[in-house]
């Protein structure tokens, strides 16, 4: 309880002091905080903020927020709400404070089919635009989602809960209280699924052991029913492809999907014959030996890395085809990796298993060269002190989920606030801060608005794709103008809120459209904004900032206006058409624009500077390795090289002067490339018998 009253306190700090700088309500500021987890979790696509509370035909309706348009979510229709107590000991929730709350979300979401209701609303609102958005989509939606999210305790484990029907759709809950929030981000986990296939969905699996038994990844060959499927899919929806790359980058092929939907529909006893099935991984598996027959009664942590087409398209015909689903079957080649080598195995078996598709240029996963590129240059490069300020920090980049605090939690006393101070929590950013930062600047805001999820997915296929090309552009140059984008959209995020335009709403779009548009508008001028002087100053100039808050101000008259037809707000800043509005519209800067901009050839001109400084420590760094190793470290690699190969001549050159170290100091070129060989070399086998070994223990972790 120490551990949850300590995170409540520092969330409350944390909350109240985005409240202050930023001005805005508290309960904002906490809905967004907390379902940027949600959506990092893949609980949610995305998740817009309508706060509401009222009353219609007797009884209590309330939301503060929705994941979207249903039929941009597989049709589902998720309705949030947020509850936060103020005070520093956390507070306990009973089933009966839950039951009410879910209740004024269901009779919102009733009261949004009414026309009555929907005219009591005034046009132009968040609640008019949501319910309208619940009445037009309701055909569409398959399920309905519950979501409280809050900073008390809820001593029972909910996910997915089944709560009732609407109509004839199901409705599910899901509470996210301060112990699961704690859990997700001080471990660095995400949150397990359990699947207990008997238990739950009706029957076990059926199995074949693929492996012996002394496999280091035990596998097996498993048959699973259609309509068990689809129920599975039901229950936890996307989670289940977490782990799929197809899931990051959003691969749409309809012939394929054309072609399992006419299968289930019109010859479901052939589906196993026609179709490829799964390919899918779990942390642990829970078996049954019944005579000659094995069977999977349980599997934790179940992903699907391979079939996300086929498991949808069952899915969908829970509702077009249930009668045929029973006569389904599913094959399944199933992998159990252990959660301490996931990160590791699991994009390979991917990667691998989609590879007839084309996708494996896109695994973006958390192990990527570009994010482990971003991570060491948030580790390495210091930031200059800001004003008033005589240190240098470091911008944290949490390539994995839960990084920051768990190198937080490795210290104490004067150690811990001395990290505080080199490396703020302000200066933490994620994968999807990372790619919404970057689309805005790319001038993509109607795809930052569809959410951190299809944000980083789009973002992914871009870069994934194109990497093999392009890898070199991401060097330290652009890392650092990455940090002053962040500043940038951060500052905008606190200035936004302060102005006398800002609507009270929309904030999100609006930092992002306006940032858009003023790049759009120096491009035009073919210059940029000089990003230079944002990162060596730690600050946005204050001309800069006017000038951004004025396309701020363009932006917003344009989200505000959507076109004719479109009465959500939400759903028309996702649209490409608004962004073409507003790159249409003329903005009058004043004199303040020009000193914020330079041309684009002195943009370049700083960056191959930079790249000939980054290569000369690059140098210096690889020179001080090759001595730290020694002459005989290096004269046992070239015999280890000598009969393979796979290493030239020039190799063993290079390797030879590094040898010799006690003759002559290798060259600063000469040490990176004996870095790079070395790299080779231990990625073949290569090991030193000789040097230290590198020993990790994995503790037991209690479920």
């Amino acid at each position: 309880m120490d551990q949850l009253t300590e995170y409540n306190g520092d969330l409350l700090a944390e909350l109240r002091e985005e409240s202050r700088l930023s001005n805005l309500p508290l309960e904002d500021v906490a809905f967004e905080r907390l379902c940027a987890t949600l959506e990092t979790e893949g609980e949610l696509e995305t998740a817009d903020r309508c706060g509401w509370r009222g009353n219609s035909a007797g009884k209590t309706l309330r939301l503060d927020g929705h994941g979207g348009d249903p039929k941009e979510a597989e049709g589902i229709l998720s309705v949030i709400a947020c509850e936060l107590y103020n005070d520093h000991e956390p507070m306990t929730l009973n089933a009966a404070d839950v039951k009410k709350i879910f209740g004024h979300l269901v009779n919102y979401v009733v009261a949004s089919r009414r026309r009555d209701f929907r005219d009591t609303l005034s046009l132009g609102t968040p609640e008019f635009g949501t319910a309208t958005m619940i009445s037009e989509g309701w055909p569409s939606v398959t399920k309905v989602k519950l979501i409280l999210i809050t900073n008390g305790i809820y001593s029972a484990r909910t996910d997915a809960k089944l709560a009732g029907k609407i109509g004839e759709i199901p409705v599910t809950y899901n509470i996210w209280d301060l112990a699961r929030f704690h859990r997700v981000e001080t471990t660095g986990s995400k949150e397990k699924i359990v699947v207990n296939f008997e238990q739950d969905f009706g029957s076990c699996l059926p199995a074949l052991a693929a492996s012996t038994n002394d496999a280091e990844f035990p596998s097996y060959l498993a048959v699973i029913n259609g309509k068990q499927l689809a129920q599975i899919y039901e229950m936890w929806g996307a989670r289940l492809l977490e782990s799929n790359v197809r899931s990051f980058i959003q691969a749409s092929r309809r012939s394929v999907n054309a072609g399992i939907r006419d299968t289930i529909r019109d010859d479901p006893g052939m589906f196993f014959s026609y179709n490829n099935g799964l390919s899918a991984t779990a942390d642990s598996l829970e078996t049954r030996q019944d005579g000659e027959r094995l069977e999977i009664l349980s599997a934790r942590n179940l992903q699907i890395v391979n079939g996300g087409q086929t498991t949808a398209s069952l899915h969908a015909a829970l509702r077009s085809n249930p009668d045929t689903l029973d006569r389904v079957n599913v094959q399944i080649k199933l992998t159990v990796v252990r959660p301490e080598r996931s990160e590791e195995v699991v994009p390979n078996i991917s990667k691998f298993a989609n590879s007839q598709n084309k996708v494996s240029a896109a695994d973006f996963f958390s192990n990527h060269p570009f994010h482990l590129r971003i991570e060491g240059y948030s580790r390495r490069v210091l930031a200059p002190p800001s004003s008033g300020a005589n240190r240098q920090t470091i911008w944290f980049y949490e390539r994995a989920r839960g990084q920051y605090l768990v190198e937080r939690s490795k210290r104490g006393g004067s150690d811990r606030r001395r990290f505080d101070t080199e490396q703020p929590k302000s200066q933490l950013f994620l994968k999807t801060d990372l790619a919404k930062v970057e689309f805005s600047f790319r001038q993509r805001p109607d795809i930052v608005s569809k959410g951190a999820q299809k944000n980083f997915a789009a973002f992914a296929a871009e870069i994934g794709s194109s990497w093999s090309t392009t890898e070199t552009r991401y060097d330290e140059t652009w890392y650092k103008r990455l940090i002053a984008k962040l500043i940038i959209f951060r500052s905008l995020e606190k200035a936004v809120p302060r102005q006398d335009w800002y609507p009270g709403g929309y904030r999100a779009n609006i930092v992002a459209y306006g940032i858009s548009k003023l790049v759009h508008d120096a491009e035009k001028m073919d210059k940029v904004l000089n990003l230079d002087t944002v990162w060596s100053n730690q600050n946005v100039p204050e001309g800069m900032l006017q000038c951004l808050l004025i396309a701020c101000e363009r932006a917003t008259k344009v989200i505000v206006t959507p076109e004719s037809g479109i009465r959500n707000i939400t759903e028309w800043a996702k649209k490409q058409a608004c962004w073409g509005s507003l790159m249409r519209s003329e903005v009058t800067y004043g004199t303040a624009l020009i000193d914020q901009l330079i041309d684009l050839e002195e943009a370049r001109a700083a960056q191959r500077e930079g790249k000939r400084e980054e290569s000369m420590i690059s140098g210096i760094e690889a020179q001080t390795k090759v001595i730290e190793l020694g002459a005989d470290f290096w004269g046992r690699l070239r015999l280890w090289t000598a009969p393979n190969r796979t290493f030239s001549m020039k190799d063993d050159g290079i390797l030879k002067a590094c040898s010799q170290l006690g003759r002559r100091l290798p060259s600063e070129r000469q040490c990176v490339l004996a870095i790079t060989i070395l790299d080779r070399a231990r990625a073949e086998g290569y090991v030193d018998d000789h040097e230290t070994p590198r020993i990790r223990i994995s503790g037991s972790r209690s479920h």
